[in-house]
């Protein structure tokens, strides 16, 4: 009798004890976060956010970083991946994937209208950096300088469209010089000016304005709308010697999902970056440019579980977003 007794207890303790794992194994959400290749600066973001999310969680939400080729094969992803499947892309790519358009002409699928978003990242932001020195004010004043592009970059191919756009193709005179070589180049005045792309405020750039002195060029209303691409003001003061705002231009990045994501995760996961982003921009500082504004960048449908979160806080969506 009392070895039935404590065989009973024994098997009551163990169902006690598989429920308690059970119910922890159960609280910890693992999503698959599909960024960037490894050497760029929205990998080192996937990272941060990654840090973010399990600190604010308590541990409860636990970010997997892959690597990536880039946001085309992160879209195309979204098709097969289950579950918890986050992803970076711009939101032009996740509307020509539902349209079948452009690079995704020939690879039509009905899952493309299952993507949701959640959260914007840091836009991918135009740069036109000139020395102080250079005599250079506006885009005119490029003609017959020395301005390196770079190659192959999303920067490299904006700056070559925006030149030809502006009536200075052929009128200036491209340096045959790795991009990461930009700022010594600069401050040795091998160049006049280089060109890049990335979220604001820029390392590079932040090391040419300590170091040499620069002027980053704006872009006026009809420049602009040339470019077809988003207007973006970066605050005077993000630049060392730049007290004034800068208007260039952007491509902006959202975080999306899938319809895969319940409502919990996704409302988790927004509700974390948001609370976290104070923190991430604490050490770095790209994360100082993303604001509840950039919303009005996403075009498709954002997630029932984010609705959610900015319901709760009366931001204001965009009309696609349910």
């Amino acid at each position: 009798m009392a070895v039935s007794k404590f065989v009973k207890t024994l098997s009551m303790a163990a169902v006690a004890g598989s429920m308690v794992m059970g119910f922890q194994a159960q609280a910890e959400t693992r999503v698959t976060y599909k960024s960037a290749k490894s050497t760029s600066s929205y990998y080192q973001m996937a990272v941060q956010i990654a840090e973010a999310m399990k600190a604010g969680s308590n541990g409860d939400v636990i970010l997997t970083i892959e690597e990536s080729q880039g946001s085309v094969q992160n879209v195309m992803e979204a098709t097969v991946r289950p579950g918890n499947y986050v992803f970076t892309t711009p939101p032009v790519l996740v509307r020509l994937a539902v349209a079948g358009k452009a690079m995704f002409k020939d690879k039509v699928n009905p899952k493309f209208a299952d993507i949701r978003a959640l959260f914007p990242i840091p836009s991918l932001t135009m740069h036109f950096v000139v020395r102080a020195d250079s005599g250079i004010n506006k885009f005119s004043d490029l003609e017959g300088k020395n301005i390196l592009i770079g190659k192959g970059s999303f920067g490299a191919k904006e700056g070559a469209k925006y030149l030809k756009l502006f009536g200075l193709e052929g009128k200036v005179n491209l340096a045959n010089v790795e991009l990461s070589n930009a700022v010594p180049a600069l401050k040795n005045k091998q160049i006049d000016g280089f060109v890049t792309a990335g979220s604001y405020p820029a390392p590079n750039v932040i090391e040419a304005a300590a170091g040499t002195g620069v002027k980053v060029l704006s872009l006026n209303a009809d420049q602009i709308k040339k470019t077809k691409r988003t207007k973006l003001v970066i605050p005077g003061g993000t630049y060392a010697g730049i007290s004034g705002d800068t208007t260039t231009t952007s491509l902006p990045v959202v975080a999306y999902t899938t319809t895969n994501m319940d409502d919990a995760t996704a409302y988790a996961l927004t509700k974390t970056y948001w609370e976290q982003k104070a923190n991430m921009g604490t050490d770095n500082p790209w994360w100082k440019g993303v604001s509840m504004k950039m919303l009005e960048n996403i075009t498709g449908k954002i997630h029932p579980g984010a609705i959610k979160f900015y319901k709760e806080k009366n931001i204001a969506l965009p009309a696609s977003a349910e």
